[in-house]
This record gives structure tokens, sequence and C-alpha cells, in this order.
């Protein structure tokens, strides 16, 4: 016996490493199994000749014109974007007060009414100034709720 080396300490550091033969088998078959798996793939998936058409991005069908640098967006797919997050954010939280509704009682009911008033607010002004509206002839026409023309700031 070496000396500093208890009996007990040698038998526990050997019990716990036969814990990990489990993991280390499983550990294992899943490595054999994604690799079963993916030469099977390989071998047995038709071969395609690398044409043109095979190396463009599908878009739906739609062949695709020109570079992707020279594609100009228009306004209106940034404000929907950003409207998107803004409105699905506001799920994501309604959601999480519903499911905490009896836990959290009258204050969070009145907590979660004025933050749906708030978005409500945001969503009345971005009506009527014409956000939501789709093209810019709709919203040129709406100049009324600007708080100063073009002119005036000159």
């Amino acid at each position: 016996m070496a000396i500093g080396i208890d009996d007990g300490a040698v038998q526990t550091a050997m019990i716990e490493s036969q814990n990990l033969w489990p993991f280390l088998i499983y550990a294992l078959a899943v490595v054999g199994l994604l690799a079963i798996v993916l030469l099977i793939a390989y071998y047995a998936s038709p071969k395609t000749d690398h044409t043109s058409a095979t190396d463009l991005p599908y878009e739906s069908g739609v062949v695709p014109v020109g570079a992707a640098d020279q594609t100009r967006l228009t306004i209106e797919f940034y404000l929907i974007a950003m409207f998107f997050v803004i409105f699905d954010l506001e799920t994501i939280f309604v959601f999480a007060w519903a499911v905490s509704f009896y836990e959290l009682g009258w204050r969070g009911y009145f907590g979660a009414a004025l933050f749906i008033f708030i978005l409500l607010v945001a969503l009345i002004y971005e009506w009527r100034t014409g956000a939501l509206d789709w093209g810019a002839t709709k919203r040129g026409a709406r100049t009324s709720y600007a708080t100063q023309s073009s002119a005036e700031i000159t």
C-alpha cells in the first residue's frame, strides 16, 4: 500500500469510473449510427450533374435576375419586419402573463392592461400616420400629420 492512499478512496474511484462505461458505450453507438446513416445517404442518393440551374438558389420557382447587391428593397419591407418583431414580442409577453395569471393577481392584470394600452396607442399612431399603408402613394397623401413641413425647415 502506498503512503497517503486510503483503500476506501481507491474503491470509490473505481466505482465512479465504472459508472462511465454506459455513457461511453452510448456515445460510441451514436457516432457509429451517425456514420452509418451518412454513408448510406451518400451511396444511395441519386447523383446529379452540376449545371447552371442546380447551382442557382431556389426562389419559389422564380429565376433570379441580377445580383443581390443590386436589389433595392422598399421601405415597406423594413416597416413590416419591424412591426412583426414588435407585435411578436407583445404576443410573447401577453402569453407569459396569461400563464401566470393567477399568481400575479390584480396587480399583474393592471400591468398587462397598461402594456396592451401603450401598444394599442402605438398601433393607432402607426395607422393614422400611414405607416401600415402599402405603397408610397398612399403614405405620401397623408402629409397633414407631419409636425413640420420641408419648407419650414429650410
